[in-house]
């Protein structure tokens, strides 16, 4: 399959069935956030894998109105950026999220981008409730969640002819 095949099936999946991720599938989705693009190649991510049920279920309330999907989810990808070593870290956080979530849909793992930075979970950000937890050093900042599972609902791929063409601007 092309690339833009996969991002044209590519989806936020937000219902998982219980059928386990596979260890070689999340080994290539992780695989593919560490080859991304980093500005000056300083790769200032870090990546911590959730597979534990009750730190999932924790994570479900990270943000106001929760994020239910990590309940249900096999696993999550919790992805920090060390905000002293490199000053777009989240760029380069979000390169690493975006490949991900293509190389989890070109497996058949359904994904989820949760955002993290610069949301709340009741008095607290979204970043201290998460850090309470997983202990991430303070100069790593939440980027965002990866939440991960067998999909429970086929969606659609996108059809090009209704991309919003408007969006584009060419400049001879």
């Amino acid at each position: 399959m092309d690339l833009l095949e996969v991002m044209r099936k590519r989806r936020s999946i937000r219902n998982y069935t219980d059928e386990p991720v596979r260890e070689e599938d999340l080994q290539k989705i992780i695989q593919a956030g560490l080859l991304s693009e980093s500005g000056k190649a300083k790769r200032p991510w870090q990546f911590i894998v959730v597979r534990n049920k009750e730190v999932l279920e924790y994570l479900s309330r990270c943000r106001e109105g929760g994020v239910k999907m990590l309940k249900e989810a096999q696993c999550a990808i919790v992805v920090t950026g060390d905000a002293e070593a490199q000053d777009v870290w989240v760029e380069d956080c979000s390169v690493a999220m975006a490949n991900m979530h293509l190389m989890a849909s070109s497996l058949g793992v359904g994904s989820c981008w949760i955002q993290g930075r610069l949301r709340k979970a009741d008095e607290k950000t979204t970043e201290e409730y998460v850090r309470e937890k997983l202990k991430f050093p303070e100069n790593y900042k939440l980027e965002a969640i990866l939440s991960l599972g067998m999909p429970a609902v086929k969606m659609p791929a996108y059809d090009l002819e209704e991309l919003d063409m408007d969006k584009v601007r060419v400049v001879e």
